[in-house]
């Protein structure tokens, strides 16, 4: 798949930019999970050991077929401002912390890969987590 610019787009077909471009953070959240959802059973890869980076470092870690990356290719997450592919990117564009982005996309949870069903199981938690979970990110934000 190739990524264009709007402008780029312009060239070669008409481009409504009335589409709505924003979404809530939760509206972000769940349209990942959807994308994650079309295909469950698609083994992804994880990105080793986030928690163990440096915030440099772990920012610029990416891959290609990671739960990310299948967030990325989504036209309307893009649409919605969603810049790369990027660890960082995914963790200012759906507006997360470390850690929630850290259960699902991290190596030490899942092994070299990841099942998008599981994956998008991880995402919709983020969206109405647990009271553990909620506790967790109360006192580690």
């Amino acid at each position: 798949m190739k990524h264009q610019t709007v402008d780029q787009l312009k060239a070669v077909a008409e481009v409504d930019e009335c589409y709505p471009n924003t979404l809530s953070r939760t509206g972000r959240l769940a349209r990942w999970a959807e994308r994650l959802e079309c295909s469950p059973h698609r083994r992804l890869f994880t990105l080793h050991e986030t928690e163990h980076q440096s915030t440099q470092v772990r920012d610029d870690m990416r891959g290609d077929d990671t739960p990310i990356s299948i967030a990325f290719r989504d036209a309307v997450l893009r649409a919605s401002g969603m810049a790369s592919d990027t660890y960082g990117e995914a963790k200012r564009f759906f507006e997360l912390t470390d850690w929630q982005l850290h259960d699902v996309v991290c190596y030490c949870h899942f092994g070299e890969t990841i099942s998008a069903a599981s994956a998008a199981r991880q995402v919709r938690r983020i969206i109405e987590p647990g009271i553990l979970a909620r506790l967790r990110d109360t006192f580690l934000r």
